[in-house]
C-alpha cells in the first residue's frame, strides 16, 4: 500500500511517500482510506515537539475517512460501510488502517470523505470545549482566535448548533476574514486591537467563551474580553509561546481560564467517543452542522499539507485525498 512515512525528525520536509506491507487486521476493523486528515499536531510531531513521540519511522496522521474491508464479529459495523476513524496520534496516513471498533464512527451519507476526514479531530475536540468544560449555555457569545483555522472554523459551524447566537471571529488578514465569514462567523475582526473591537461589538460587556487555540500574546487580551462569569478555553499553542496568566485577573472578574485535552479525557472516560458522536452525527446527517469544507491536497502532496499548518498559511482544515 502507498503510505506518508517520516524517517527522521526535520519537519515536514522530510515527508516521504512509500510503499508498505498492509497492516494485519489483529481482530480490528479494516478500512480502505479514502483521505485522512491533516493537524497541528503531525507538523509538531514531524520535529519531535509533540509530547507523544512515536518511533522512527511512522506513518504521520491521527483521522481517515472511508470504507469498512472487514469488522470482527459483534463490531457496529461491517464491510461495505462508510466510516470516519480515529488513529488519535498516528498511522492515519495510509491507504489502508486498522482500528478498534470504539475508534470507528458511521459516516453519513451526506457528508464527503474529504470532509468526513476532516471531522473527528476539530469537532470532537470543539464539541468537548464547549459543551464539557465551557459549558456554553443558550444565548451565549463565543469569540473564537485562529477563525480561519481547523478549530477555528469547527468552533463557528458547531457553537451555534449548541446554543451560541453570536460567534465572533478573530483572524489575521481579510483573506482569512472570508474563510470565518463562510464558516459562519456573524462578526469578524482582526487580531490586532482584537479586545478593543470586541468591547465595541459587545457595547462593553465582553464575551462568554474565548475558544483559543493560539496562545502567545493574545492570552492576557483574551481574558479582558470576557464578561464576568465568562470562560477561556486552553485549546493549543498554534502561536509557539505557551501564555502565563496572574491569577489575580480571574479573581477579580470573575472568570475562568480552562484546560482543554480531549485526547486526554478520553483516555480516562470510556465510551465518551461514542457519546460524543451520537450527538454529533444527526447534526451532521440533518445538515444542522454543515461539514466542514476542507482544503484538500493529494496523498503525494502531504509535506506540502503538513507545513501550511506550521506555517499558519491553511484555511480552514486540511485533508490529504488517499484514493
Amino acid at each position: 500500500m502507498r503510505a506518508i512515512q517520516i524517517t527522521r525528525l526535520d519537519g515536514p520536509e522530510a515527508v516521504e511517500l512509500v510503499e508498505l506491507d498492509e497492516p494485519h487486521d489483529d481482530g480490528k476493523v479494516v478500512i480502505d482510506v479514502h483521505a485522512a486528515g491533516v493537524a497541528f499536531p503531525d507538523a509538531l510531531q514531524s520535529r519531535g515537539l509533540y509530547q507523544y513521540k512515536p518511533e522512527l519511522p511512522y506513518v504521520p496522521g491521527a483521522e481517515i475517512a472511508g470504507v469498512v474491508r472487514s469488522a470482527p464479529a459483534g463490531a457496529h459495523v461491517v464491510a461495505g460501510d462508510r466510516v470516519a476513524g480515529l488513529t488519535m496520534l498516528f498511522g492515519a496516513m495510509a491507504e489502508v488502517v486498522t482500528l478498534e471498533p470504539e475508534r470507528v464512527f458511521a459516516l453519513p451519507d451526506a457528508v464527503s470523505f474529504e470532509a468526513g476526514a476532516g471531522i473527528l479531530f476539530n469537532d470532537l475536540t470543539v464539541h468537548f470545549a464547549l459543551r464539557e468544560r465551557g459549558r456554553l449555555r443558550t444565548g451565549e457569545t463565543v469569540l473564537v482566535h485562529g477563525a480561519a483555522g481547523g478549530i477555528g472554523t469547527s468552533t463557528l459551524r458547531l457553537a451555534p448548533a449548541f446554543g451560541a447566537t453570536r460567534t465572533i471571529a478573530v483572524v489575521s488578514s481579510a483573506e482569512k476574514a472570508q474563510v470565518a465569514t463562510a464558516a459562519g462567523a456573524t462578526d469578524v475582526v482582526l487580531a490586532d486591537g482584537f479586545k478593543d473591537a470586541v468591547k465595541d461589538l459587545t457595547d462593553g460587556r465582553g464575551v462568554d467563551i474565548v475558544v483559543d487555540p493560539v496562545g502567545g500574546d493574545r492570552f492576557t487580551d483574551s481574558l479582558r474580553s470576557l464578561a464576568p462569569g465568562g470562560r477561556l478555553l486552553v485549546v493549543g499553542f498554534t502561536g509557539g509561546e505557551i501564555p502565563t496568566v496572574k491569577v489575580n485577573r480571574l479573581l477579580l472578574n470573575n472568570v475562568d481560564a480552562v484546560g482543554v485535552g480531549w485526547g486526554a479525557w478520553t483516555m480516562t472516560h470510556p465510551g465518551y467517543l461514542a457519546e460524543q458522536w451520537a450527538e454529533l452525527e444527526p447534526l451532521l446527517a440533518s445538515g444542522a452542522v454543515p461539514a466542514p469544507e476542507p482544503d484538500v491536497y493529494p496523498l503525494e502532496r502531504a509535506g506540502e499539507a503538513i507545513a501550511s499548518l506550521e506555517n499558519r498559511t491553511a484555511r480552514g482544515k486540511v485533508v490529504l485525498k488517499v484514493r
